[in-house]
């Protein structure tokens, strides 16, 4: 594997990550409930899509920890991990 490749795996990876880290930390720190309630609130409401776009706000700050320190390659491993993101939360709302 290429380390274009690689770097592009990598940034993919830490920008999945990041937005299951969004979710936990969403989830933990500004839900009144416990955390395995509001997994049930969200499952109940149907509010996967939702969750997931406000947790995929970290790849923001990843991304541009990624070009300040000039790995452009790991740049685009976060902007394709958030279009895969944002495809699914398309998803979700429809389905």
């Amino acid at each position: 594997m290429g380390t274009v490749k690689k770097d592009i795996l990598i940034g993919f990876l830490v920008a999945l990550f990041a937005t299951f880290g969004g979710i936990f930390f969403y989830i933990e720190y500004f839900s009144k409930y416990s955390f395995e309630e509001t997994l049930q609130m969200i499952s109940d409401g149907n509010l996967y899509g939702k969750v997931l776009s406000i947790a995929a706000i970290p790849n923001l700050f990843v991304f541009f920890i990624f070009l300040k320190k000039n790995q452009d390659n790991k740049a685009k491993g976060v902007v394709l991990a958030t279009i895969l993101i944002a495809f699914t939360t398309l998803i979700l709302k429809f389905f």
